[in-house]
């Protein structure tokens, strides 16, 4: 059984910094996609960031902000996100990959995590 389990939302003034955490078990970080979505209330579920081996992706919205990266020997995968706006308060998912698959595409990551909350206040 494959698990994600991110961590490290919460509530932060704009402008503020957060870093999620997810940790992957059974997984060997280094050979797999992985991947940030978001999803606020009433909205579809939004590509955030990816990585594979040392190729990263982010949204136009994030790109400049956000820092995907991934601690290989902790098998954990990581998003610092700073400079934090109202539009980024969402529930936040890591999701995994085997191999190599399309980065933005959510429907092709077959393991999920729970989500974690972000919410931004103005």
């Amino acid at each position: 059984q494959v698990h994600l389990v991110e961590s490290g939302g919460g509530l932060v003034q704009a402008g503020g910094s957060l870093r999620l955490s997810c940790a992957a078990s059974r997984f060997i970080l280094s050979s797999i996609t992985m991947g940030w979505f978001r999803q606020a209330p009433g909205k579809e579920r939004d590509f955030v960031a990816a990585i594979i081996g040392s190729r990263t992706d982010y949204a136009d919205s994030v790109k400049g902000r956000f820092t995907i990266a991934r601690d290989n020997a902790k098998n954990t995968l990581y998003l610092q996100m700073n400079n934090l706006k109202p539009e980024d308060t969402a529930a936040y998912y890591c999701a995994a990959c085997a191999g190599t698959c399309p980065l933005r595409i959510g429907g092709v990551y077959p393991y999920w995590g729970q989500g974690t909350q972000v919410t931004v206040s103005s």
